[in-house]
């Protein structure tokens, strides 16, 4: 009995030595929802994505350097950029940043009021299983929404910290109280942070008093801007867009009206039919290639 205490207690040793040589290791998990909203109302004045220009990758190695600073022990195991898409199917901008070094894009659904669906249930999972196989010792989580409460109990459950990142509010707060209460530590970016990162689109103002653009004009300049994109940009983005069908992703319609707008010299803002033609010559043109 006693050798067989001496050799577990060798065992039990010999196991705390290993893990205190095990470097610490944190991650990053960023409700990119939450960034666009808090961001473009905190220097643009709007939530809209459609009305301002994020730099995702400027921002995301923000955030990395940030880390390093707090997590000065330990090392960086990936970034998890949490987002939107129609039938889970990148944007060229989704594409681009899960190119990026050492970050993951996972992708909830976006509903027909370009509403995220399910990011919150991916956060949890990914924090739960990372806590849990002893992945992480920390875990920085950029986001505001309550639905995550159950996410940051289910990593401390299995021993991991939980460090909640925000944006400056506008005014009033913009992360749920029961999520402040429940994390290890809080920290908030101010508006000198995050202005870098976020620029207003221009908005381009035409004389409405000519009459406007007829359907066939329209959905000629939608076909047009299809033809464009597709030498400009290559046939992978835009064949992503297929299976969205009648649907396009927030950005690349926006994208389309403002080209469009610039061709017609006329606002399209005010018809809804004008733009309903020009996302028909648009469609039109790209299932016409594949």
């Amino acid at each position: 009995m006693s050798a067989r205490l001496e050799r577990t207690n060798e065992l039990l040793q010999r196991m705390i030595a290993e893990v205190a040589k095990t470097p610490s290791t944190h991650a990053i998990f960023v409700d990119a929802g939450y960034v666009y909203a808090a961001a473009g109302l905190l220097v643009a004045g709007t939530e809209d994505r459609r009305s301002f220009d994020l730099d995702a990758e400027g921002l995301i190695e923000a955030f990395i350097d940030k880390a390093r600073t707090i997590f000065a022990d330990s090392r960086l195991l990936r970034v998890y950029w949490y987002d939107g898409a129609r039938r889970r199917i990148h944007t060229a901008e989704q594409q681009a940043i899960a190119e990026l070094p050492d970050v993951k894009v996972r992708l909830g659904n976006l509903n027909a009021n370009n509403q995220q669906k399910g990011v919150d249930s991916l956060i949890r999972s990914d924090l739960e299983s990372l806590a849990r196989h002893r992945a992480i010792s920390d875990a920085a989580l950029v986001g505001g929404d309550e639905d995550l409460v159950s996410a940051v109990e289910a990593a401390q459950g299995f021993g991991a910290r939980v460090h909640l990142w925000g944006i400056e509010a506008a005014e009033g707060r913009n992360q749920a109280e029961p999520l402040l209460w429940e994390v290890d530590s809080q920290r908030t970016f101010d508006l000198d942070f995050c202005r870098p990162y976020v620029t207003r689109r221009p908005v381009t103002t035409y004389e409405d008093d000519s009459p406007p653009p007829s359907r066939d004009d329209v959905r000629f300049v939608g076909a047009q801007i299809a033809a464009t994109w597709l030498a400009e940009r290559g046939r992978d983005p835009l064949a992503a867009l297929l299976p969205g069908h009648p649907y396009l992703p927030g950005p690349v319609d926006q994208d389309l009206l403002i080209e469009a707008e610039k061709l017609l010299k006329h606002s399209l803002r005010g018809y809804a039919h004008l733009r309903r033609a020009l996302r028909d010559g648009f469609w039109d043109h790209l299932q016409g290639r594949f």
